[in-house]
């Protein structure tokens, strides 16, 4: 196969590893078993035009793309109902789209399982028509992450402490908003403290991700709790999987979802793949069964068959 890598130097660990090295191991390791390589190392306000040559490239089989969860995000927007597959090097700080994909969570060992991958096709999700590959929310996910980017880091020990810090004062004010969500023919009102709707529903017993990339569902999770002793009983139960031991979670599956905020929707804002954007009145979420075709280790396909 003939990769097209795009590394953006200031994402995740990437950031702190010696990327000269990395970049000649990777060409080693990829033409050894023979594959070719084009590689781009770019910094992160060059990404975006980086990953649509490396998308639109003639004669490309795979875009490997390494960085954070916006890079990941950004690259399987471009991949999407195309041919090309996405190879991705799991260089952010939980990486969950990654996990759900059985791709290994260190840099060398990712690049190793490339070697003999299988092409997979899993779902995508779009947002008012923005792709995502693991989630869109709003409430305290987002309040938090705007908490979290006026705080300083440096590392991805630094941003899993700045996190902590955000997620602390948010659930010490939490803000309730007031939503119309549309799952399918139901129309449900509520006051929610958060809602998130994901790339398929996570999987329980371990961190928030999805155990089956081809599910052909969205998971809604729709958190009404405002006290603070139930907001970090649910904060402790995300951390450990347990979503349906939360009685201050409902949880709901569905191809489409509206979701219409009530409360002034200049004053909050959305996440769409730890990426903060403008919250719109009314977004229309939607799954896209098969749409992205990405690498996944051999092993993991070969699971799946039997």
């Amino acid at each position: 196969m003939r990769f097209a890598a795009v590394l953006n130097q200031d994402g995740g660990t990437l950031r702190s590893t010696d990327l000269a090295g990395f970049s000649q191991r990777m060409r080693q390791t990829l033409e050894a078993a023979g594959h070719s390589v084009d590689l781009d190392v770019v910094a992160g306000k060059d990404v975006v035009a980086a990953l649509d040559s490396a998308a639109s490239r003639r004669g490309i089989d795979v875009v490997l793309a390494g960085g954070g969860d916006g890079t990941i995000s950004a690259a399987a927007a471009r991949l999407m109902g195309r041919n090309k597959a996405l190879a991705i090097l799991p260089a952010g700080t939980m990486n969950l789209f990654a996990r759900g994909l059985g791709i290994p969570q260190t840099l060398d060992a990712a690049l190793e399982s490339f070697v003999d991958a299988d092409v997979a096709a899993v779902d995508i999700a779009t947002a008012n028509g923005r792709p995502f590959v693991h989630q869109f929310s709003i409430g305290m996910h987002a309040k938090m992450v705007q908490r979290r980017q006026k705080l300083e880091f440096g590392s991805r020990l630094g941003k899993i402490r700045a996190s902590a810090q955000a997620a602390w004062a948010t659930i010490n004010n939490p803000q309730a908003i007031k939503v119309t969500l549309t799952v399918g023919e139901v129309e449900i009102v509520t006051r929610t403290t958060a809602i998130g709707i994901t790339n398929n529903l996570f999987g329980e017993g371990h961190l928030p991700y999805a155990d089956d990339p081809a599910g052909g569902v969205l998971g809604i999770y729709v958190t009404v709790a405002e006290q603070r002793r139930h907001l970090l009983k649910f904060f402790f139960n995300m951390a450990r999987g347990k979503w349906r031991d939360n009685e201050h979670v409902e949880i709901h599956q569905a191809e489409r979802v509206v979701v219409k905020v009530h409360s002034p929707a200049k004053k909050y804002r959305a996440v769409v793949d730890g990426e903060l954007v403008r919250l719109d009145q009314e977004t229309t979420i939607k799954i896209h069964p098969g749409a992205l075709n990405v690498l996944v280790p051999a092993r993991n396909a070969q699971a799946e068959a039997a």
